[in-house]
């Protein structure tokens, strides 16, 4: 039969990850006796090279996640690009669905799954990264009765994603990523009690107001306890700090639509107005003066999006 490891430990990383991951598996103990899955923010094209990168800093196993792989104790898993991967009671799953936080693999869908799946015996790991990815999933495992470690936010290059995990939820221990893989080894020994999952608050969900930036669904504003996420009917997700971040993609994508379009506009009203110059000068007139009002707004486009002329025709 499996041997399912005491523990399940769950690390989330971004920008300024790679460098401390493979500082944290290099101080894991040879012998845990926890199963480790690891999510790092990649492009959703290309192959990860994060597993063989790690495998050269630990002697535990270290593979690309596969769908359906059992959970063994001693042996990192590593969400492969475009995939969530998602923590069960005795395997682990890869899916497509859809981007939290606008990326996938995401850790809060981790975080949420190690939660539902091993309760008191999940550890989640918060390190390097920008905004605030991680942070639900932290207090997911937390509710359910596990521990949370994070990276000292001025110890990580990029302190967002620690920050916003201590922000909403009380850390078991907030260290250097130099001090991490010796607590983790000492937090799953035999000698750990785990604790009781505290009672918290059911969540709340009402109709938001807003859409949502990558398919433009009604988005539901999810409340629980101090945490407001946001979710559409086909399940892309955000925290306040990603939505915020994804409608300043979707506007500036929308202003160069509109760019485009004005400035298209100008030219063929243009086009119009010099065959009519002989035929209908009166018609020409307001042929021109459509031109002119296109290319006025183009203008004010432009200036709103603080880019010259010369580098959008590159």
């Amino acid at each position: 039969m499996q041997q399912l490891p005491r523990n399940v430990i769950g690390v989330g990383a971004s920008a300024g990850g790679v460098e401390a991951l493979r500082t944290l598996v290099a101080d894991l103990p040879a012998d845990l006796d926890a199963a480790v899955c690891i999510v790092l923010h990649i492009p959703p094209s290309g192959k990860s090279l994060l597993a063989p990168i790690l495998a050269r800093m630990t002697p535990l196993e270290t593979v690309l996640a596969e769908h359906g792989a059992p959970l063994r104790p001693g042996v990192i898993y590593v969400a492969p690009a475009d995939r969530h991967l998602l923590i069960r009671h005795d395997v682990v799953e890869l899916s497509r669905g859809p981007r939290e936080n606008g990326v996938r693999p995401a850790a809060d869908p981790m975080f949420r799954s190690l939660a539902a799946a091993w309760g008191a015996n999940g550890v989640a790991v918060v390190l390097s990264g920008s905004l605030d990815d991680g942070a639900a999933g932290a207090a997911a495992v937390v509710e359910a009765g596990g521990r949370l470690l994070v990276q000292e936010p001025s110890d990580a290059l990029v302190p967002g994603m620690p920050s916003s995990a201590i922000a909403v939820t009380r850390p078991d221990a907030v260290l250097p990523i130099g001090e991490l893989g010796a607590a983790l080894g000492r937090l799953v020994t035999p000698t750990g009690v785990p604790r009781a999952a505290p009672a918290s608050a059911p969540a709340s969900r009402v109709a938001s107001g807003f859409t949502c930036p990558e398919c433009a669904g009604a988005l539901w504003e999810l409340r629980e306890g101090g945490l407001v996420r946001y979710a559409c009917r086909v399940g892309h997700a955000y925290s306040e700090e990603a939505m915020v971040e994804a409608q300043g993609g979707a506007v500036e994508a929308a202003l160069w639509r509109a760019l485009t379009a004005l400035e298209e506009r100008g030219e063929l009203l243009e086009r119009i107005a010099d065959r009519m110059r002989v035929t209908a000068p009166s018609t020409e007139h307001r042929f021109r003066e459509g031109a002119r009002e296109a290319g006025a707004r183009a203008a004010t486009i432009r200036r709103v999006l603080a880019v010259g002329s010369e580098e959008v025709a590159r």
